[in-house]
């Protein structure tokens, strides 16, 4: 792909919108960067908070340990952490600098003061508002499709900043997605000058390899990766495993190291990115094939989950696991035949896994997914795969991945729902 395609410039874009670094669970996180934005205009500590979020952003933040706050869980947490000891700023590293003294005003803020929790009405599966209130004074900062979407400010009810609001799938102030395709997506990761990816994906290589490696160390969640390489053995193909599995459990533990997300989730930038890495490794490739690897499975997991959304009742990491079995495949020198059939056979394994919000249990996820990913290129390589027919495996890996795109996006509506109903006991 020459640099003056535009489709070139395209996905220069949506890697630099896709990967970011984040501490902790994207979803309290993104409330904590409200907070700490709705408090920053408020311009004092408030003495009342109201955080409205949907039902999905609920669903993630239940279960999970928000970091830097000394254990504590919840949207109550996520938000005071931001309002007490935020740096809005710093996005969604937005409590990433909170010392004990911070740790101390959050327990008393959540001791002393009122911090009330309500559904939107908006309707929308990515929605939350953080409303701040200080005697007459107020403030109010809204998120919606994505983690750091804000599209709307208020101060003392006055519109202070607005942004048009979209559709949860054709967000407009990202890159169009719909140009991605697997054929482009290889003939950008083989074509590209790496000056202009290279240290995005050092960055990835860096924060994930080191909570994967934190998560295999110390005592974080179920332990799945030290459970795998116990019982398993330590072949490459448990090692891919097993180390995205524990970089997942140490973030979903509170875990303060950070990540660089993929498609808004800790969870699937580790899953496209480690297991890559491990086969790298493995194999003695050379830098720039390991470069040209991560951008193959970044990419293909932000295309196969582009139809998907942001938040379903379909577990990211379904994606993400596929995608990593696609840069495995190209390591091996699989090219599109290879890297397509390896999607589709992943696809076909696997599809379905449901998600019930961020909580230890993701790492089990990630080792599925990962799994299939590598079982779909293996299977490929000794002549075998799933065809057209077989169940919601269409002829052609585009078909194929728009079926997973309809089946998660449109089918699992009413599973995710009823998901939501048991988690929150109705």
């Amino acid at each position: 792909m020459k640099f003056t395609d535009n489709r070139y410039q395209a996905y220069l874009n949506i890697l630099n919108e896709e990967l970011i670094p984040a501490m902790g669970c994207t979803e309290p996180i993104s409330i904590a960067y409200a907070a700490a934005r709705a408090r920053e205009i408020l311009g004092v500590l408030p003495d009342r908070v109201l955080v409205e979020a949907s039902r999905n952003i609920i669903k993630n933040v239940k279960s999970v340990v928000v970091p830097n706050t000394g254990g504590l869980k919840g949207i109550e947490a996520s938000a005071v952490a931001g309002i007490v000891a935020g740096d809005a700023d710093r996005v969604l590293e937005v409590i990433a600098s909170i010392d004990d003294a911070g740790r101390k005003g959050i327990k008393s803020f959540l001791d002393t003061k009122e911090v009330a929790v309500a559904e939107t009405k908006s309707g929308l599966i990515f929605d939350l508002v953080v409303s701040v209130f200080a005697g007459e004074e107020s403030a109010s900062v809204q998120i919606s499709h994505y983690h750091t979407n804000i599209v709307l400010i208020k101060k003392n009810g006055e519109v202070f900043s607005q942004h048009q609001q979209c559709d949860d799938i054709k967000v407009i102030n990202l890159t169009d997605r719909s140009i991605m395709s697997i054929k482009d997506i290889l003939d950008f990761a083989e074509t590209v000058d790496l000056e202009d990816v290279e240290d995005l994906l050092q960055h990835q290589i860096d924060y994930n390899m080191a909570i994967a490696v934190e998560g295999l160390k110390g005592d974080w969640g179920a332990n799945v990766g030290s459970v795998l390489l116990e019982f398993w053995g330590n072949d490459v193909k448990i090692r891919a495993k097993a180390l995205a599995a524990a970089g997942s459990d140490a973030r979903m533990s509170g875990c303060d190291l950070p990540v660089m997300i993929v498609s808004g989730s800790g969870n699937q930038g580790l899953t496209v990115s480690i297991p890559v890495i491990e086969y790298a490794k493995e194999l003695k490739s050379d830098r720039e094939t390991l470069l040209r690897a991560l951008l193959v499975s970044n990419l293909v997991a932000i295309h196969l989950k582009t139809g998907i959304g942001r938040l379903s009742a379909y577990c990211g990491v379904v994606s993400a696991g596929c995608a990593a079995g696609a840069g495995i495949a190209w390591l091996h020198g699989g090219r599109f035949e290879v890297v397509a059939h390896t999607i589709v056979n992943a696809l076909a394994s696997v599809s379905g896994i449901i998600c019930d919000g961020a909580k230890p249990s993701c790492a089990a996820k990630i080792s599925a997914a990962v799994d299939a990913g590598i079982l779909g290129f293996l299977m490929f390589e000794k002549g075998q795969q799933f065809y057209g027919g077989d169940g919601i495996v269409s002829k052609g890996v585009e078909n194929t991945i728009n079926n997973i795109a309809r089946l998660a996006h449109e089918g699992m509506k009413e599973t995710d729902k009823e998901i939501i109903r048991i988690m929150l006991g109705e």
